[in-house]
């Protein structure tokens, strides 16, 4: 403390120091010259010292420049706190805490920012003075003292709670324990300011829910009961996100006085104030998130609906009623108006997303759309039991024709969009009905009434598709496919926003019901792409690329490509390689080439090369900005990766001829190493396609590829990024099939990270867990000599994982895998034959001939081995339906294959081998038997063993179909 009062600024330095934050804080400034400065001054040790000198004292100075200094110091202290001298460091402690209760609110609370900044880095045990501080000023009656400390508390529980409930030496109780009477104290003060706080800091607590809180719960309920019509609205709204949270986190505590606290929550859904209702609505939802009894809530519906509908409808003051009526075409957009984007790295494997379904997703979350989410959920929860309380409410402001309530409309189509999921059983026999009402509206006077019914349409867009074959269904379907098209063409931003996005997700629905419409369809999208504006081009592009996707190769003709190819390679060409517009224009292109397939060659080389000249540009600008002309962006490499990924998936070997006269491979292996995740996950998938369509090409640095994408799987990669595992996972698999014996070098590294994965398969991304299954698989099948020695460390689990993957051809690949590992460690699998036979029971039906031979061989060959007996001890481990299932392996599909194994099985022999000798062919021992007993677990040394014939699934990669039968 001594060395630290000898400290003492420099009159020169402080005025120095108080003219640039002056400086700094002026609208009108040189901001990046002002930084510039700053920085030089932070180099001066003691410049932190000058900071909280101002903020503690600064009498005289302007409160604003006590604040800037104040945030200034609390950004140093994160960076250098830990490397300042000790006598600085004891400084800045001991001038902050004098501070807490400072007369000036807007110094109080940056004081408290900063001590909490401080509090993170040197925690308790470095800071017990702190502490004491905050006793002294809770324990005063001065409302400056006390509000001061509570601002500093909460900022620390806020920041880090956990923190607070930690024993420390030095003192006698953990300071949570300490606080948390004081706090339940403050929730009687007559004063709002502390009741919010406290309430604000025990709220924080009900996640983590420390033994103070626990052993306080009552008092702390009673408190909430008490606080639920506080006179402030900070205060109410904080006692509805308590009950949300332990409704979401802690719904046990709850159950005893569930059905007060819904009365409350009611109560306060319709609370003046827009924000308590919104936290109260959002109880709800919380309610049917976390399985409560649904009879708890039922009474509850007949006001809770009406309620909820209320709420629904448009408020006075929502900025979405004035901005629909300036959203004419004819205004550009401006730059506000321009949601950011975030471009969806690919991902093998992945499932589609849910698109964001609201009409309005620009603008912020309101108690018009929680009030929503909330009738959806809860229709998903008592499904068609609601409409008998809902209907009435809907039909009767659906039946106000009048102007003036237009916005109770607009909220009864909204309600119909809501329940759509959770409803259709009762709604779906007057379907005809409910569509034929919507459909004028799309043609209504009000924009946001047109809006709204085209979600409202594409909400039911499912049951309409699944309609066509009823009577007047296709008569249905086509009004609605033409009305969201005209409304596509609408002069409202808004109402084309919606009726876009409406279309494609009709769109995703339809799929191959739309070829006979292509042409119109083509025709009002690229009258749209003519007239749009910069914002709603994003979303045209996207129904364009749902469109590709949705019906494919019926895309590839001429009389298409020349509606909608031109305009589109028009402004490929006139946007630069820096604008952003481009990113919408490359996913488009990425839909386009994949349905184009062979049919986008004509285009291929120029989109191609644009692709390579934006990977190297933006890695020139992150060297060199200026030479680039432009700043570094790593979304531009992730598109232009996912695009080439496009062109090789639509081209298939036909990109080979450009993937040879191009630099990608050097490239791709640098966008692999990427220190961006989503810049390695777009580059690992296009390694694995290229891996399917041109290896060679990807040879002379083969290794590294596998090195890196290898790097990728170590746990702590998997835990840090994902979807990039996934990827390299995938593109190894991609890899193996094609290089075969040459990826042995990596196959133990990754075979070994595989395994963790397929071990621990709780909270991990299910793709990962599939690809990890079938990347081993894959593995398997080309170095079954490699893997079977270790099968017994991951056969189970992989077994288990193989039973969850759908049937397709890389189901097959991992299981031509599980039969070479058999064939290649026979006697390692036997202690896993029961989740041998649960996997294979898993397939629905094997396609392949030549899989469903080798599956037969091996489960016929361990059922000669068992003997009857044992053979029916491992069937009864097994659910019946496994064992039905089984059954269809009880012969094989080929009568001549059948033929020629009987009779290789009729020449088997019993070796008798010495047990100092092993075997010859260890590949081909499927039992280990002596006379009468089963050996468990077989050694290769064998007394007895039977040998028969059985394949090596390994080396089924090469050989032809013929040579792996025969």
């Amino acid at each position: 403390m001594a060395a630290a009062a000898l400290w003492q600024p420099q009159e020169e330095g402080l005025r120095e120091i108080c003219t640039l934050l002056d400086a700094h804080i002026s609208p009108n400034s040189d901001q990046a010259r002002i930084w510039q400065q700053l920085q030089h001054y932070s180099q001066f040790p003691d410049f932190n010292n000058y900071l909280v000198f101002l903020l503690a004292r600064g009498e005289g100075k302007s409160f604003e420049v006590r604040q800037a200094a104040g945030l200034l110091l609390k950004n140093n202290l994160r960076a250098t706190f830990s490397s300042m001298p000790p006598a600085s460091q004891q400084y800045i402690k001991s001038e902050l805490l004098p501070c807490i209760g400072a007369t000036n609110k807007a110094i109080r609370s940056t004081v408290g920012t900063v001590i909490s900044v401080l509090f993170q880095i040197v925690r308790v045990a470095g800071w017990i003075e702190l502490f004491q501080a905050l006793h002294q000023c809770l324990d005063s009656n001065d409302l400056d003292h006390m509000e001061g400390a509570m601002d500093a508390i909460y900022k620390i529980c806020e920041d880090v709670p956990e923190e607070l409930d930690v024993d420390v030496p030095g003192l006698p109780e953990r300071p949570i324990n300490v606080f948390m009477p004081r706090l339940l104290q403050f929730f009687q003060s007559t004063h709002a300011s502390l009741r919010k706080l406290a309430l604000g800091c025990i709220n924080q607590y009900i996640v983590v829910m420390p033994a103070a809180l626990y052993m306080s719960m009552d008092q702390y309920l009673q408190g909430l009961f008490n606080l639920a019509k506080d006179p402030s609205a900070d205060v109410r709204k904080l006692v509805c996100s308590a009950w949300v949270q332990l409704i979401e986190v802690r719904p046990s505590i709850l159950e005893p006085h569930l059905k007060n606290v819904t009365e409350l929550m009611l109560q306060a859904n319709k609370d003046s104030d827009d924000e308590v209702a919104l936290e109260a609505c959002e109880f709800w939802s919380a309610y049917c998130d976390v399985s409560m009894p649904p009879e708890g809530l039922r009474e509850f519906l007949p006001r809770l609906i009406p309620t909820l509908l209320s709420n629904m409808i448009y408020a006075d003051d929502d900025e979405s009623l004035a901005d629909a009526e300036v959203e004419d075409e004819s205004f550009p957009d401006r730059d506000q108006d321009l949601k950011p984007r975030f471009h969806a790295s690919r991902l093998h494997g992945s499932e589609t997303g849910e698109d964001d379904d609201d009409d309005d997703a620009v603008n912020v979350w309101n108690l018009r759309k929680c009030s929503a989410a909330g009738l959806d959920v809860l229709s998903n929860v008592f499904g068609d039991d609601i409409l008998p309380t809902l209907m009435p409410f809907i039909q009767q402001n659906l039946a106000r024709t009048d102007d003036d309530a237009w916005k109770e409309r607009e909220a009864a189509v909204l309600s119909i969009g809501a329940i759509a999921e959770g409803c259709i059983t009762g709604l779906y026999p007057h379907l005809p009905q409910i569509v034929a009402f919507l459909i004028p509206l799309l043609d209504d006077k009000f924009p946001l009434i047109r809006s709204i019914t085209c979600w409202t349409l594409s909400r039911y867009s499912k049951f309409i598709v699944q309609s066509l074959e009823h009577p007047n269904g296709r008569e249905q379907f086509d009004k609605i496919l033409l009305g969201l098209l005209r409304r596509v063409l609408d002069t409202n931003k808004r109402v084309q926003e919606a009726a876009c996005s409406a279309f494609a997700t009709l769109e995703e629905e339809a799929a191959e019901e739309l070829v006979p419409h292509l042409g119109i369809i083509l025709q009002h999208l690229m009258c749209a792409y003519g007239k749009y504006q910069r914002r709603n081009l994003r979303i045209l592009y996207d129904a364009l690329g749902t469109l590709a996707d949705a019906v494919g190769a019926e895309l590839n003709q001429a009389k298409y490509l020349d509606i909608f190819m031109p305009p589109l390679i028009t402004k490929w060409q006139q946007l630069a390689n820096s604008d952003k517009d481009l990113f919408p224009l490359l996913e488009c292109f990425t839909s386009i080439a994949q349905a184009l397939g062979p049919g986008f060659s004509q285009f291929a080389e120029p989109v191609f090369q644009r692709c390579i000249n934006l990977i190297q540009s933006q890695h020139l600008a992150k060297v060199d900005p200026a030479a680039a002309g432009a700043l570094y962006d790593k979304e531009f490499i992730v598109c232009a990766l996912d695009l080439l990924s496009g062109l090789a998936e639509g081209l298939g070997a036909g990109i080979e001829s450009l993937v040879s006269q191009s630099s990608l491979r050097d490239i791709l292996l640098q966008c692999c190493m990427d220190e961006a995740a989503d810049v390695r996950q777009s580059a690992l998938a296009l390694l694995g396609d290229l891996s399917r369509v041109c290896p060679i090409h990807l040879h002379p640095r083969l290794q590294e590829f596998l090195n890196v994408a290898a790097k990728q799987l170590n746990p702590q990669c998997v835990k840090e990024a994902v979807s990039v595992a996934n990827n390299a996972c995938w593109a190894i698999g991609e890899l193996a099939i094609k290089i075969g014996k040459e990826i042995s070098p990596v196959v133990i590294t990754v075979v070994s990270c595989l395994v963790p994965i397929l071990k621990s398969p709780e909270g991990l991304n299910k793709s990962l867990l599939e690809n990890s299954a079938i990347t081993l698989g894959r593995l398997c099948w080309v170095c079954p000599d490699i893997v079977a020695p270790h099968m017994d460390h991951f056969m189970q689990a992989w077994c288990n994982a193989l039973c969850m993957i759908r049937d397709d051809f890389e189901k097959e690949d991992a299981f031509h895998g599980l039969c070479a590992m058999v064939a290649a460690n026979p006697t390692g699998a036997v202690g896993s034959l029961a989740f041998i036979c649960q996997a294979c029971a898993s397939w629905n039906e094997i396609k392949s001939e030549g899989l469903h031979n080798e599956v037969c061989q091996i489960l016929n060959g361990y059922k000669q081995m068992l003997g009857s007996g044992g053979w029916e001890q491992c069937m009864s481990t097994l659910e019946p339906a496994v064992v039905q299932r089984l059954g269809r392996y009880g012969a094989k599909r080929r009568k001549k294959l059948i033929v020629q194994r009987q009779a290789l099985l009729s020449e088997s022999i019993m070796c008798i081998v010495s047990s100092t000798s092993e075997c010859s062919q260890p590949s081909r021992i499927m039992l280990c038997r002596p006379t009468g007993n089963l050996i468990p677990y077989p050694s290769v040394r064998l007394s007895f063993c039977c040998c028969f014939f059985s394949f090596h699934g390994g080396k089924a990669a090469k050989d032809s179909k013929e040579e792996r039968e025969s």
